[in-house]
């Protein structure tokens, strides 16, 4: 970046680095906060508080949505957002980061293994709903996908927080980001 002030210690990031290792840190909230909406707007399904027709409303105010007003069309959009977010970074992000810092080899690969497995945790929460639109009485399903799906999502986060946040400040997202 043209006239930046290179670190005084270059494996400490500076203000620079710092704010891209936080970017991470801001995607991943966002993430954190629409599965909270999503587990919410489930419990609001399973009180009887709403129905999937009065669920538009909910949607309409959700920063992730399609045309489509469904509880489904909200997860199917999670859905899409999550693997996008892991695509990025096993098909660029990752890449970098093992060429500018080898030893995160198997920091990186454990990430890379834990987005398939969330993958697969995604698509069973994606057949739970076609299944709740099909009978709509039924939530276990659902709820059961979420819940797995919140607790190996939240783990992966945290642990990718914990080990890239520091490489991404000294290396960036992409080569000569930093530097």
């Amino acid at each position: 970046m043209p006239g930046r002030e290179p670190a005084d210690d270059p494996e400490q990031p500076d203000d620079f680095g710092r704010a891209v290792g936080q970017h991470l840190i801001d995607v991943h909230d966002h993430l954190r906060g629409e599965l909270a909406r999503l587990q919410d707007l489930v419990g609001q399904l399973r009180g009887g508080t709403v129905d999937p027709g009065q669920v538009r409303g909910f949607v309409n105010q959700m920063t992730i949505r399609q045309n489509s007003w469904t509880v489904g069309a909200y997860c199917a959009s999670y859905c899409r957002l999550l693997t996008g977010h892991h695509s990025l970074e096993d098909e660029g992000i990752f890449p970098h980061l093992r060429a500018s810092e080898p030893v995160l080899g198997p920091v990186l690969d454990r990430l890379a293994e834990e987005h398939v497995a969330i993958h697969g945790v995604l698509e069973r929460v994606d057949r739970a709903f076609v299944a709740f639109l099909a009978h709509p009485a039924v939530l276990d399903e659902v709820e059961t996908a979420i819940d797995e799906l919140d607790s190996s999502l939240l783990t992966h986060l945290a642990y990718e927080e914990s080990q890239l946040v520091e490489p991404l400040g000294r290396h960036g997202f992409y080569a000569g980001q930093i530097g």
